[in-house]
């Protein structure tokens, strides 16, 4: 997709603005592995929340779209510069490997930043939220992380209804 500047009238900004936020790719699809490079990357998903360092010296770019997005996408590079692959994290298959004794260290290499992580020190956790679609569900959900404040592990993690969710008509009374 290209995108041009035109000239702008006035209260056009907004348009404008919409148009360019448009124009980003946030799941990466018209990147190429093994030909797009960082720049690519960068020029289709725009800046990326996190970097982290991946396994055989590969670079992983994170470009979660929580709240909302429910999806939380890691652009590996390749030491060389070039593109491995796009991937969506928040998958049933990967929060399934997120179980008690895991590492913090582990769980964000595999599910990319939380959203809203909170500690709470009376109970010694600090609490990791994920919200995602679950295939066949048509609600959204949350994972979420406890993690121990003393090893940073987790102690337990599991998946419910999005509380902030309302279905339309949900505040309607039944008749």
């Amino acid at each position: 997709m290209q995108c041009f500047a035109a000239p702008l009238s006035t209260g056009g900004w907004f348009f404008a603005l919409l148009f360019l936020v448009s124009c980003a790719s946030i799941d990466g699809r018209n990147l190429i592995p093994g030909q797009s490079t960082e720049r690519d990357v960068f020029a289709t998903m725009g800046q990326p929340a996190d970097k982290r360092v991946g396994p055989g010296g590969e670079t992983v770019y994170w470009y979660p779209q929580l709240p909302y997005g429910h999806a939380s996408y890691a652009a590996r590079m390749a030491p060389d510069g070039r593109l491995i692959a796009v991937e969506q994290r928040l998958t049933e298959d990967n929060i399934a490997r997120v179980v008690k004794g895991v590492s913090a260290t582990q769980v964000r290499d595999l599910l990319g930043p939380p959203y809203q992580p909170t500690v709470f020190h009376p109970l010694e956790r600090e609490v990791w939220t994920y919200p995602m679609r679950v295939q066949g569900y048509m609600y959204p959900k949350w994972f979420v992380v406890h993690l121990s404040l003393d090893d940073h592990t987790v102690r337990e993690a599991f998946l419910m209804d999005d509380p902030q969710y309302v279905p339309r008509g949900g505040n309607e009374p039944r008749h």
